[in-house]
């Protein structure tokens, strides 16, 4: 019982440090990845310290399969791939200025190209974003919140973590797009509760667009 005491206070501080670290990209401190160690790190202390085995942890690599067996749940991983198919066909259309802004943000972090490393590095990313964002953080929250508020806190946070200075328009437009595709994730993580199914809708989504901003680009 005091082992659950001091990890559920710990979670608050840590998540409380996350928030404030996601609105400090807004300022240019671009110190949103830390948001995102340390919710990692906590997910797997918090787990330590309780003596909580990973079955239900929303970690549990086992229950993945079990997961997809759901028909329904596969309809949810693909609305993030319509989302980015969406995003792409209106930047296209009506702002071209996206595809290389975004293409810069994202080639920061992830060189832009179809290649082994290339995937693993999304891989990565979309992992660690999913247990730090979904399984900790969003996790810890719905147990204060009801799920609606407690999803849409978690996106407005992790969006925030995506935001890089640049044209307004430009940059509110990618925004929306990664607010809902969060959401998508969110609902994912809550139908499932196994981050490593958001985790392929996240990574999927990922790939999806690059190979859309490479064949742009040959165009």
């Amino acid at each position: 019982m005091k082992n659950k005491k001091k990890t559920s206070l710990m979670a608050i501080v840590i998540m409380v440090v996350m928030a404030i670290v996601s609105f400090s990209n807004l300022f240019e401190l671009n110190l949103s990845s830390a948001a995102i160690f340390l919710g990692i790190i906590f997910f797997f202390v918090c787990k330590a310290v309780e003596r909580q085995p990973m079955q239900g942890s929303g970690l549990d690599f086992k229950a993945m399969a079990g997961g997809l067996k759901d028909k329904k749940i596969w309809i949810w991983l693909v609305l993030p791939i319509v989302t980015d198919a969406v995003c792409v066909l209106l930047s296209v259309l009506f702002l071209p200025e996206y595809i290389e802004y975004e293409t810069l943000r994202a080639g920061s972090f992830v060189e832009i190209k179809i290649s082994v490393k290339s995937f693993l590095m999304f891989f990565v990313f979309a992992l660690g974003e999913e247990i730090a964002w979904r399984a900790f953080f969003q996790n810890r929250l719905s147990k204060v919140l009801p799920v609606i508020p407690t999803i849409l806190v978690t996106s407005f946070l992790f969006t925030l973590g995506h935001y890089k200075q640049g044209d307004m328009t430009i940059v509110l437009f990618g925004l929306v797009f990664t607010f809902i595709n969060s959401v998508l994730y969110g609902l994912i993580f809550n139908k499932s509760k196994n981050a490593w199914i958001s985790t392929v809708s996240h990574l999927t989504a990922n790939i999806f667009e690059v190979v859309l901003f490479i064949l742009i680009a040959k165009i």
